[in-house]
């Protein structure tokens, strides 16, 4: 993996783990009660389960970084559950804007940004399942974007939920394990984040390499890559 791309898909850790030590360093994890996820989800039961996937599922489907939900599902319900409610807040998010992009906006979606539709249709339409999960086990990208463009083209739901479900998983536990940290340990939970973040990476960018079969996904990417774009497997 490029030192710019390690250096894109490092961002967003860095910055949530500079939130988790500042919260601990000022003192505002004893105050933490105050904020939404206090009020309505923690300790609510099933009540409080059905707010945060309704929220998280809202949130990811507008464009907020399915990671940020993945922290608040750690504080929130710990590492196990946490993680299982993340993703299944993401992938109604998925959901969500996949149907948006399919029936209510494939003019908008597929006038605006063409290049990527076309991209993404190539990149899914032999191997729906299996292409998606390379693209979820990328350390970077939109997951917004690659919904909506996904919406617009050919390839069928199931396949793209599926292989979104599994492959939403290793970063969900990364940033649900950070969002844990808020109470308990957060040096070595974050020590061990973004360790298992950089794992995931390079295994992210190993598979995409490996099994892309000469199919471009977006250009920006290849050319981090090094310009491998036309190659086949390697």
């Amino acid at each position: 993996m490029s030192m710019k791309l390690a250096l894109r898909g490092g961002t967003l850790l860095l910055s949530l783990i500079a939130v988790v030590i500042l919260i601990r360093l000022t003192g505002l994890d004893a105050h933490l009660d105050e904020t939404w996820i206090d009020t309505y989800v923690r300790g609510k039961g099933m009540a409080g389960i059905l707010v945060f996937v309704a929220v998280g599922g809202l949130c990811t489907a507008i464009g907020l970084p399915r990671q940020l939900i993945a922290f608040l599902g750690g504080y929130a319900f710990g590492i196990a559950e946490g993680t299982a409610l993340a993703v299944l807040a993401t992938l109604a998010g998925c959901i969500v804007s996949f149907y948006y992009a399919r029936f209510l906006g494939r003019d908008l979606i597929a006038g605006r940004f063409p290049g990527k539709v076309k991209r993404i249709d190539g990149f899914l339409a032999e191997n729906p399942f299996s292409m998606t999960l390379l693209i979820r086990f990328l350390p970077i990208g939109s997951n917004l974007l690659t919904n909506l463009a996904a919406g617009v083209t050919s390839v069928p739901g199931l396949p793209y939920f599926a292989g979104s479900a599994i492959g939403y998983v290793p970063q969900t536990l990364i940033f649900a394990l950070i969002g844990t940290g808020i109470k308990v340990d957060p040096a070595a939970n974050i020590a061990l984040a973004a360790g298992l973040f950089a794992l995931s990476g390079v295994l992210g960018v190993y598979l995409y390499r490996r099994n892309r079969h000469g199919k471009v996904l977006d250009e920006d990417l290849e050319e981090d890559l090094g310009g491998a774009g036309s190659s086949t497997a390697e």
